[in-house]
């Protein structure tokens, strides 16, 4: 086996990020994908050129997606020979895409890949009742007109109800929302810190794209130019104004509001990595090294603990493997779900009680300076189609890093109590 080879981050493209229900109201889940990835090509001019695969995913796909990235890659000018596969964790997938076509990389199984992931809450999948589903599956096995009529007796009006999607955790019942009250009202996140990250969220990205710190990552689609979700104007004052609408059951300790909250998105990105080899035959300058990553999981069922907070074990974990503190950083971006989960994230890591019982450390992880936090806006201002919140995050990080230097700590979290921990460096 060969040494491990250093991965390199080339950029992002992806497309601006809209509300549900708004201006890519028409769009698919693969029409966003393959608008992401041929801006990319078109940044970088790979057109006409095979990569070693493009891995890529959605979260709330319909059954005609089940190839979804390979007939994304069919619809852009990429050599239609290029390999592709699709993956999906939640709103952690653009991280994992990433992760696997970095280990490949790595690993000289292939020299360049595009990772990405895509989401559109307005096509969400619409299926039919189970009764009604299994009337449909028993007509088309049916051989006879008999048969026919003695399965179509079985209707009944209440099998046209729709299975519409459901936010809710399998095994709990309850929405991410829900389930990040509990965990506010576990460690005890005030509304006004809460109110506070969210308004720097908007103005920090609106202050990005002013900058055009954007416009090497984002290609315009369907007339959309930058993030629907994006309110300049947004002030604390503003959003303390807002009625809580998860954990209403919990009276005062009811803090998270539609303004501290991720709206459901529309949206795709994508990320191009390669080896250095690779990048340096086709006269690219790296951004950033993908340094290495860690994937957790929490007992969110049965072990008091919060479905959003893995990242807290996943990075401290990958701070131990890389032999970093948690303050070793220059920039950090943790995936704003909601405002209070990186605010718990840093809680977590700031207990001493946390850090020895649940981490086994001797010491806290401590504080980060908070300056370094989202310092170009996260998801709360930009919005979060779920499967291309990563490709978003990690494009953003990397240019950051090429701008300023440094190494960045990038955590997102996840549905079904997962999370994901990532380093990145500068390529200087």
């Amino acid at each position: 086996m060969t040494a491990a080879r250093r991965v390199a981050i080339l950029g992002g493209n992806r497309t601006p990020f809209a509300r549900a229900g708004g201006k890519y109201a028409k769009a698919s889940t693969q029409d966003l994908l393959t608008a992401a990835l041929e801006g990319l090509i078109a940044r970088f001019g790979l057109g006409g050129e095979r990569l070693g695969e493009v891995v890529a995913g959605g979260v709330m796909k319909h059954t005609r997606d089940f190839n979804l990235t390979r007939e994304a890659v069919l619809g852009t000018s990429l050599d239609p020979h290029t390999p592709a596969n699709d993956i999906q964790q939640a709103c952690a997938t653009g991280m994992q895409a990433t992760i696997q076509v970095a280990n490949k990389i790595a690993l000289g199984q292939i020299d360049s890949g595009i990772s990405g992931g895509t989401d559109s809450a307005s096509d969400a999948p619409i299926a039919v009742s189970e009764g009604l589903r299994g009337i449909l599956l028993d007509l088309n096995r049916a051989r006879t007109p008999g048969q026919r009529l003695k399965i179509l007796a079985r209707f009944r009006p209440e099998f046209l109800a729709p299975a519409l999607p459901q936010a809710a955790e399998a095994r709990t019942g309850l929405s991410m929302g829900e389930h990040m009250a509990l965990t506010n009202q576990q460690w005890d996140i005030a509304r006004a810190d809460q109110d506070a990250l969210a308004a720097a969220s908007h103005q920090n990205l609106a202050r990005a794209w002013e900058d055009g710190f954007f416009d090497d990552l984002v290609t315009p689609f369907l007339g959309v130019t930058r993030d629907t979700t994006l309110r300049p104007d947004t002030t604390v004052e503003k959003l303390a104004e807002l009625k809580p609408v998860f954990g209403k059951d919990l009276g005062e300790a009811a803090t998270l509001t539609a303004g501290n909250s991720t709206p459901l998105t529309d949206g795709a990105s994508t990320v191009l990595l390669s080896s250095e080899e690779w990048a340096e035959q086709h006269h690219l300058k790296p951004l950033a090294w993908f340094v290495d990553a860690e994937t957790a999981a929490v007992d969110y069922v049965s072990g008091n603990e919060g479905l959003l907070v893995a990242p807290a074990y996943a990075a401290a974990r990958l701070l131990a493997r890389n032999g970093l503190t948690l303050q070793d950083f220059d920039v950090y971006e943790i995936h704003e779900a909601f405002a209070s989960t990186p605010l718990t994230l840093l809680k977590m890591w700031e207990s001493e009680e946390f850090c020895s019982d649940k981490l086994g450390l001797d010491a806290p992880l401590g504080s980060i300076d908070r300056s370094k936090l989202n310092v170009n806006g996260g998801s709360i201002a930009a919005g979060h189609p779920f499967a291309a919140t990563g490709g978003r995050i990690l494009a953003t990080t990397a240019k950051l890093l090429a701008q300023n230097g440094g190494r960045a700590l990038v955590c997102v979290c996840a549905a079904g109590g997962l999370g994901v921990a990532a380093i990145l460096e500068a390529a200087r």
